[in-house]
Parts: structure tokens; C-alpha cells; sequence
């Protein structure tokens, strides 16, 4: 029997959250109304978030030609997946891909180690739907701002002697012992100032979420009226990496989107973190997180499960985040990645005088890594080595082909392929001369890849 070429044009599910961009200016809108759906008719005042790609059970991508879900072929065809994959993660994909399109900021929230999710899971089925964990890796299509991990813990004691209404909610006496515990060891790396610094943190950040509602509203009420009347002088004119009119801008906007809500004193504790097109950050397990606006590439482990704390309407989980943080801190610049090139592509001459390149983002975990590659001008072509897993690719600007073995198709903006194991995949660009042809491939392979050496 002969297997068709493992090249499939999916068909994927676009989320409507309340946080996404509204209508066409939603890239995940954009790219899910590139594929023709009977269901789908983008609405010009509603929000669309999120672009599912993958075989996760919430929201799977499907075949356009057959119909069927993407978990149904793969199930099918294990060659699809390769033996070491499916060995290791079953026969599904081991990551799930997707487009966010942040319209106004998500929660603040943390992902369950492995070990956690299987114990949260089993509590509570309904709010942690599987026991997986979920390191993420977020890549920037358009600006982007978010908020990641813990501040350097000067930035912190700055914030909490200069904004007394964060003083305030987190208490007199927590703020004074925060402050005195931390000074003179902020950078202190040893290990016994690095565990009393954490405890430090911890306490400080549990007083604060366990203010209530009410001491958070009207303390909200003090601290953007400070924010509107100081500008940029906020805070003592703010810290280093966040300016006081950075900070007093972003009380007022994350106010307007969420009146009186504890998150707007999370901001303080939080690293703020613009990206570029291109940058990348990657939130480890039991890592603190918030997206605040812009559109980005994610890709992570195939789960579900969100612990969440501020800046959401839905089920929080205080206690749980309080206690499954790891309370690491450290400059935001620590917590991007540095891509490099990837070497496992051959790009012809026209590739190479244009300025193409195909840029590796390898997180330290095994689910997932992703390659971005941008080819400029016309007949640009990047040949990639057969990996030992499945991949997808999205097209998120520009047209081109491509092409596995003997089928060859045409790609453009919103176009979402799987590749299946151990085939070689060629991208070529077919625009203008000033025009890039961009495309995101997220694959999995449980070997390191050898080259045949």
C-alpha cells in the first residue's frame, strides 16, 4: 500500500474570549477566516483570541480535504507521529501551537507542574481539565507587552516605600520586614540569602492576595488617582526598567479593562516586557505571567490547565498560586530567549544575498521547539532536513509553496500544514521583490537531531 505524502492542509478553531481583538484586527481571526469554514463568519464587534493548532480535544484542527481531525489521522497513521514520539507522549501531538491576539490583558496566571496538575486535576476536574503540565514558549508577531516572573527585589522594595497604596494592602508590617530582609542582599546569590529572600518575597506577595475585595477597591481608588495626578514623577519617577510614566500609564489602561482589581497591584511585584517581532520568552512551569496587549506565536505542552489570581473573570485559585509559585526573581532581560540560527537548512543563493534566515527557538524542555524562518523577494527556498517527528507550520505574512516529496502546495497568510515524520519539507517565497514570506514551524522530536553523523 502506498501512504500519501504527509502533507495536510488543516482547517483550525478560533476561541472567542473576551480578551481578544475585536473582528478582522485579530491576526488569529485573520488566519482562521484564510481557510474556508462553514462555521466560521468573522463578526466586526466580536473578540477572537486564540488559534488552535493541533490534536488537543478542546478545539482540534482537521484535514480540509477529508474532514477528518488531525487526532484521527494520527491516530490512524502512528508514522505520522514516529515511534520515539509516540513511545514517549501516545498518539497525539505533544504540543499545542496557536496565534493569541490580545486585545486587552489576560489573567494573571501560572501553569501547574506535572506533578501538581495530576493532584489538581484529581480535586478538581472541572477547573484543571487534564493532569499535564504546561511550560509555554511565547513568540511576538506584532509589539507585545506582558507581564513575567518577579522583579529584581530592589525594583519591589522601591515600589513598596513609594506607592503607599500598595504599602497599604500589603500591610505596614510585611512591607518593613520585605524591605529589611531583601536590602543589602538583592543580589546576593548564595544560597542562604537566596532562600530567606524568597521566603521574603512570598510572604510580601501572599499579604497582598489575601487583601479583600473591598480594602482592594478603594485602595485601586487611591492608586490610579496618584497614577493620573503624577505621571511621570509616579512612584518616585519608577525604577530602571519601568519608568513612572510606564507605570502610571499602565495603571490607568489595566484600570479601565479591570476597575478596582488586585492585579493592578500585582503590576508592581511583576517584570513588565516589551518584544519586538521575533523575541521570545519562555515561562517555565510555576512561572507568573500576564499578557497585556499584542499578538504573538505560542506554542506549549498539550494541556489546558490555568491557575489563575487577577485580571479575569473566571474561577481563581489564590491560595493555589500563592503556593505553587517558585518565587524565583530576576531582570526581565534573563527571561528572553536568545534564538539562534538553525542549522539543520540549506538555503539557495537567492535566499542567502536576500538576508533569509531560519531561527531556532529551543526551550530546556522535550515537548516542543520552534523555527522561525523569513524568506525575502521572489524564489527564496529553504531546504529542511527530515526531522524524526511531526511538525506544523503557519504562514503568518506573505505567499510562497511547499512543498514534502512529490506534493507541492501554495501557502499564504493563515495557511496552517502538518508534516509528518521524517519528511523533508522545502518553503520557497513567491512575492515581490520587498515583500518576506513568514512562517512558524513548531515539531517535536525526542532524539537530538544528528544530521546522519
Amino acid at each position: 500500500m502506498v501512504l500519501p505524502v504527509p502533507l495536510i492542509r488543516l482547517q483550525c478553531g478560533v476561541n472567542s474570549y473576551d480578551w481578544g481583538k475585536i473582528g478582522s484586527e485579530s491576526a488569529a481571526a485573520k488566519f482562521a477566516a484564510a481557510t474556508p469554514s462553514e462555521t466560521l463568519n468573522i463578526q466586526s464587534d466580536k473578540p477572537y483570541a486564540e488559534l488552535w493548532m493541533g490534536t488537543h480535544p478542546s478545539n482540534p484542527s482537521k484535514d480540509l480535504e477529508s474532514g477528518r481531525t488531525l487526532l484521527e489521522l494520527v491516530e490512524a497513521n502512528q508514522m505520522l507521529l514516529a515511534p520515539s514520539v509516540k513511545a514517549r507522549y501516545g498518539s497525539k501531538l505533544p504540543f499545542l501551537f496557536k496565534v493569541l491576539s490580545i486585545g486587552k490583558a489576560l489573567s494573571i496566571q501560572a501553569h501547574p507542574n506535572k506533578k501538581l496538575a495530576e493532584q489538581l486535576h484529581a480535586r478538581d476536574p472541572k477547573n484543571y481539565p487534564d493532569d499535564n503540565h504546561k511550560p509555554e514558549m511565547a513568540i511576538a508577531i506584532t509589539d507585545f507587552e506582558g507581564l513575567c516572573g518577579f522583579r529584581p527585589l530592589g525594583e519591589i522594595a522601591h515600589f513598596l516605600s513609594s506607592v503607599s497604596a500598595l504599602r497599604q494592602l500589603v500591610g505596614e508590617d510585611a512591607a518593613k520586614a520585605f524591605i529589611a530582609t531583601v536590602r543589602g542582599q538583592e543580589s546576593d546569590d548564595s544560597s542562604e540569602s537566596t532562600t530567606q529572600n524568597k521566603r521574603a518575597l512570598q510572604s510580601a506577595f501572599a499579604a497582598l492576595m489575601k487583601s479583600s475585595q473591598e480594602d482592594v477597591a478603594a485602595a485601586a481608588k487611591a492608586l490610579v488617582s496618584e497614577a493620573e495626578s503624577k505621571g511621570s514623577e509616579f512612584a518616585n519617577g519608577g525604577v530602571e526598567s519601568t519608568s513612572g510614566e510606564v507605570m502610571s500609564e499602565l495603571v490607568i489602561r489595566l484600570n479601565k479593562q479591570f476597575p478596582d482589581d488586585i492585579g493592578l497591584f500585582v503590576l508592581f511585584f511583576l517584570n513588565f516586557v516589551k518584544l519586538s517581532p521575533g523575541e521570545a520568552l519562555f515561562l517555565k512551569a510555576d512561572d507568573i505571567h500576564a499578557y497585556v496587549s499584542g499578538d504573538i506565536i505560542e506554542c506549549m505542552a498539550a494541556s489546558d490547565n490555568v491557575v489563575r489570581a487577577g485580571f479575569t473573570p473566571k474561577f481563581k485559585d489564590v491560595q493555589t498560586l500563592v503556593d505553587l509559585l517558585t518565587y524565583n526573581y530576576a531582570p526581565i532581560e534573563e527571561q528572553k530567549m536568545s534564538p539562534t540560527e538553525y542549522p539543520y537548512v540549506v538555503l539557495n543563493r537567492t535566499a542567502y544575498s536576500s538576508g533569509s534566515e531560519a531561527t531556532l527557538y529551543d526551550p530546556p524542555i522535550d515537548e516542543f521547539s520552534v523555527i522561525r524562518t523569513v524568506l525575502n523577494g521572489s524564489g527564496s527556498k529553504a531546504t529542511f532536513d527530515p526531522i524524526d517527528g511531526p511538525s506544523v507550520v503557519i504562514c503568518t505574512g506573505g505567499n510562497g509553496k511547499i512543498t514534502v516529496g512529490s506534493k507541492t502546495e501554495e501557502i499564504k497568510e493563515g495557511y496552517v500544514f502538518f508534516v509528518g515524520a521524517t519528511a523533508e519539507l522545502i518553503l520557497e517565497s513567491d512575492g515581490g521583490q520587498d515583500d518576506s514570506f513568514i512562517t512558524f514551524k513548531a515539531f517535536c522530536e525526542v532524539e537530538d537531531h544528528s544530521n546522519g553523523a
